[in-house]
């Protein structure tokens, strides 16, 4: 039989510290309620991007900045569990399918991992709703010296449909980290239409300005 010392040994090893203070024990994804409280939450959620609707949890402002930047190039994993539930916390309509943002193979090769299917698969399992991968994306290059509209097509360009794959859903989610401009999330949803998708919502970790 454990002594209460022991007892209270093992409920503090259960219980993580915060990822953000490293000091109160994790109530909320991994994070204190304080640190909780204190994110940089977007209010309203919905912002307006090439006439399309995003949902943002939050503004592009540190500590998110910051976490993101770790998840998605330094290999800091740990923060996917934490990066996923505050997708959860958006009131979006129910959907079909998840569709993560692609990245082309150099882009995985390079990084080693796509850092919103890694989040996608979190949300896949809690919600049961399937990820669906019918866009391939070709190489991204330096848009430098390109005029706006130039840019925009650029983008447009890089998501090809999978045709095998048209019809399979009409409602679906996007998923992204980080929104500016809205140029790659606009050419993904476009692509998504020319498989028949119908009902696309969209959303994001943190919305930036631009």
């Amino acid at each position: 039989m454990l002594s209460p010392i022991h007892n209270l040994y093992h409920t503090l090893l259960s219980r993580r510290a915060c990822q953000l203070c490293g000091f109160s024990p994790t109530q909320t994804h991994r994070l204190c309620d304080d640190c909780w409280t204190m994110l940089p939450w977007k209010s309203p959620s919905l912002i307006h991007r090439h006439e399309r609707n995003i949902y943002a949890c939050f503004d592009y402002n540190f500590p998110i900045d910051r976490i993101i930047h770790l998840f998605k190039y330094e290999q800091q994993l740990h923060y996917q569990t934490f990066l996923a539930h505050t997708l959860l916390e958006l009131k979006l309509k129910r959907f079909q399918a998840i569709v993560p943002m692609p990245i082309s193979n150099e882009r995985l090769k390079e990084r080693g991992y796509n850092q919103m299917m890694v989040i996608g698969k979190i949300l896949s399992k809690k919600l049961q709703v399937p990820i669906w991968q019918p866009i391939e994306r070709s190489a991204q290059h330096s848009q430098k010296g390109l005029t706006r509209v130039e840019r925009i097509e650029d983008i447009q360009s890089q998501f090809k449909p999978i045709r095998s794959e048209k019809g399979k859903f009409r409602n679906i989610l996007i998923i992204d980290d980080v929104v500016t401009t809205g140029s790659s999330v606009n050419a993904l949803a476009n692509a998504l239409e020319k498989l028949g998708c119908q009902n696309i919502q969209i959303a994001c970790i943190a919305a930036a300005e631009y």
